[in-house]
């Protein structure tokens, strides 16, 4: 046997390049994965936000076009939105709709329905952005929640991640829109 001195291995070592690359790439390997899972779990985020923002201008332009709406129909438009969040319904959508009366400086809720959330309280106060506080007007607020839950979990966690977006806009056809069950004027 042969015995060499450890100087000498290491000179004959780093002469040596057969191997190189396979031991590179697998360097290499589990850095690629971990960056290539992340960035498909953050493509799929992105267009699950895309969906939720779709679904809050849905829900506030199918909402506007009413002049009087009975439980029936708002329950329908507010399952609509599970429909425009496909193939993101593994988990329902947090869906709420409300009205807001502007008088006197104030904005109120006048009504508030939900899907899977928690509805506004009617009387309750509410700050809209001050460019489309009109006093005497009302507007239409749309917010839709949702949780979205990573399939690897190296974007986020694995409780999820809430994806949320909210959208004011103004009765198309009247001035406001009389829901039923809450509300028998404007």
């Amino acid at each position: 046997m042969i015995v060499r001195p450890f100087a000498q291995l290491c000179r004959y070592f780093a002469k040596s390049n057969r191997g190189v690359a396979a031991i590179e790439f697998a360097a290499i390997v589990p850095v690629l994965t971990i960056i290539f899972l992340a960035s498909f779990d953050g493509g799929r985020a992105i267009a699950a936000y895309m969906k939720v923002r779709a679904a809050t201008y849905a829900l506030a332009s199918i909402t506007n076009q009413y002049s009087t709406m009975a439980s029936s129909d708002m329950t329908a438009v507010l399952a609509a939105t599970s429909v425009i969040m496909a193939p993101y319904n593994s988990g329902t959508p947090a869906v709420t709709i409300s009205q807001i009366k502007i008088s006197g400086g104030n904005a109120t809720i006048e009504w508030s329905a939900t899907q899977g959330g928690t509805a506004r309280a009617v009387g309750s106060s509410i700050s809209p952005p001050s460019a489309i506080k009109v006093n005497g007007s009302y507007l239409i607020f749309a917010e839709v929640s949702y949780n979205y839950t990573p399939l690897f979990g190296f974007f986020g966690s694995r409780s999820g991640i809430t994806l949320s977006d909210n959208l004011y806009v103004t009765p198309r056809s009247v001035s406001c829109i009389v829901y039923t069950p809450q509300s028998s004027t404007c």
